[in-house]
């Protein structure tokens, strides 16, 4: 099993990287036991602690679609989403069941696996396996010592870790993204410099693509693949042709696989709830916080919503800092020809994703996951060229080689640090250049805390509410989920941007007041409880603030009524 894993990965790497540059089958070896250890790395620091948050909003919505699977069948359940993860999470909540019914956990309470963790394992499953995937196309690309850096790169970097642990489509999204364009590649060098037949990597292309669709409705990602085709196509000694019928089983292969993926999408309540997303009908509010102030949040309202820099924000806070000087070393070399012409395939990549994501009104910080790759490898690129730079300036033969190396181990332990130090609540990662660990939880509230410490606040709630009290908050569905665990399924959990429901709050009733959950419908009502009451007590996430509770008594409900 291990000889052909090696084989595997052995396999993506580009003939000339070893005849060439005479890389002998000890160091194959060498290069599969680098993998393997950052793939099993990369997977513990993406599994560690994964109950420790509480889930979203946006994740209860998976656990009571997968809910609605298992009680009534393939349902429109979530329907504005594909079927792919929700699979997936069905099969790791059912085992996690099965487990947890043994006699082994019987008797070591301690080995029950939450909810949470059982909801977000298959994310940080393809979240790690994306390690490989970066590699083979960095290999591809540009040869093996940028893939093993942006692989690493990958492994370690707290915001890919954060997104893996999230119980959401992106992570899906990706990682079939990068496997199609594996098998994309790998068919253009078989096309291009050997006399076998391509057509197994394309057809696996359209399989992995069809997958990807399965995972997320984002099809426009096919256009990176398309672009980079396309551009060798005017080239007269090109032999990467697919021509009309090989395009056409392509697209079928697509579809095919799309449906057997995701067969919800036959369904009629499946398309009455994709068009009510599409319709902006499903953004339950009315903006988003950026930054200290407050945008509108709906994929209409182009320019006049979230900031169009809100990703490059993100480039430059949300990465350990080596990594963002890296890819500013590395980022003018992909317009330099020397590099070869695998760089049109990362530009690309930036470019189409750049207008798909940047543009639109709507964002939130997840949506990088599809384009965090590229970032890294630009910036495996760019420590590349530094080590080489330096070791060509160092005196004494005998150390300039060591330099890059040096170099590489330098960047790549930091993020390791940076992991670390911020684990097990990686979202809140904030780099030097940012403000560190002071500006957590300023740049991006929404997705930084992400309802994480509503498990804790209904936990306090429920031990202190007199019976039938009512809970109002941003994610009333969540506290009533959370409220049920706690065998507190009388509490009236109402939203706090109802007016009509927040006129019937009376003294002994509760409000909760979470970073990231401030809205143009709220605003005013957050302030005036900041102003002018005290919370009963206030959480953190780590350490930093994350919710305030307020007991309401008669002065509170004047600053509402």
């Amino acid at each position: 099993m291990a000889a052909r894993a090696e084989a595997i990965i052995t396999a993506g790497l580009r003939p000339d990287l070893f005849a060439g540059r005479g890389l002998l089958s000890s160091s194959r070896t060498l290069v599969f036991a680098a993998l393997v250890v950052l793939i099993v790395a990369g997977f513990g620091f993406r599994v560690s602690g994964l109950s420790v948050e509480g889930l979203s909003e946006d994740e209860l919505n998976k656990l009571n679609a997968v809910a609605d699977y298992r009680a009534h069948g393939l349902t429109g359940a979530n329907g504005e989403h594909p079927m792919l993860m929700k699979a997936f999470q069905a099969a790791t909540i059912i085992l996690a069941e099965k487990w947890n019914s043994t006699s082994f956990v019987a008797a070591r309470p301690a080995n029950h696996i939450a909810p949470e963790t059982a909801l977000r394992l298959p994310g940080t499953i393809v979240g790690a396996l994306s390690t490989l995937l970066i590699f083979l196309i960095a290999s591809e690309l540009f040869g093996v010592e940028v893939a093993l850096i942006g692989a690493a790169l990958w492994a370690f970097d707290p915001s890919a870790i954060g997104f893996n642990r999230v119980a959401k489509e992106d992570s899906f999204l990706l990682f079939f993204f990068l496997l199609a364009n594996v098998f994309w590649l790998r068919g253009q060098r078989v096309a291009e410099s050997t006399d076998r037949n391509p057509n197994k990597y394309y057809w696996a292309t359209a399989a992995s693509y069809g997958a990807m669709v399965a995972s997320k409705y984002v099809p426009h990602l096919f256009a990176i693949s398309f672009c980079y085709y396309w551009m060798f196509q005017k080239l007269p000694q090109s032999r990467w042709r697919l021509g009309k019928k090989r395009i056409i089983t392509f697209f079928a292969i697509i579809g095919i696989v799309f449906l057997i993926l995701s067969p919800t999408v036959l369904l009629p309540e499946t398309w009455r709830q994709m068009g009510l997303f599409a319709g902006g009908k499903r953004v339950s509010h009315d903006g988003y916080e950026f930054m200290n102030r407050l945008y509108t949040h709906r994929l209409n309202d182009w320019l006049n919503g979230i900031p169009v820099y809100f990703y490059f924000v993100f480039t430059a806070v949300k990465l350990p800092l080596l990594t963002v000087l890296g890819f500013l070393v590395g980022l003018p070399l992909l317009f330099r020809r020397k590099l070869g012409d695998g760089r049109y395939f990362i530009l690309f990549w930036f470019m189409l994703w750049v207008v798909a994501f940047c543009f639109p009104g709507g964002k939130f910080t997840r949506y990088y996951t599809t384009v965090l790759p590229a970032v890294l490898i630009t910036s495996a690129l760019g420590i590349q060229f530094s080590g080489r730079w330096l070791a060509s300036r160092v005196a004494g033969f005998s150390l300039k080689h060591y330099v890059p190396a040096c170099l590489t181990v330098i960047v790549i332990t930091g993020a390791v640090i940076n992991s670390v130090h911020v684990a097990p609540h990686f979202r809140l990662f904030t780099n030097s250049l940012g403000g560190g660990s002071a500006k957590a939880g300023y740049y991006f509230p929404h997705d930084e805390f992400y309802d994480a410490s509503m498990r804790d606040v209904m936990a306090q709630i429920a031990s202190r509410a007199r019976s039938r009290a009512r809970v109002a908050s941003e994610s009333p569905s969540l506290a009533s989920y959370y409220a049920e665990r706690e065998q507190r399924a009388d509490l009236v959990c109402i939203s706090l941007s109802d007016p009509e429901a927040l006129k019937q709050l009376e003294p002994g009733d509760f409000i909760i007041v979470a970073r990231g959950r401030r809205y143009f419908s709220n605003d005013s009502l957050i302030s005036s409880l900041r102003d002018h009451s005290q919370p009963i007590t206030t959480l953190n996430l780590g350490p930093v603030p994350s919710v305030k509770i307020y007991e309401l008594d008669q002065s509170a409900l004047a600053l509402i009524k």
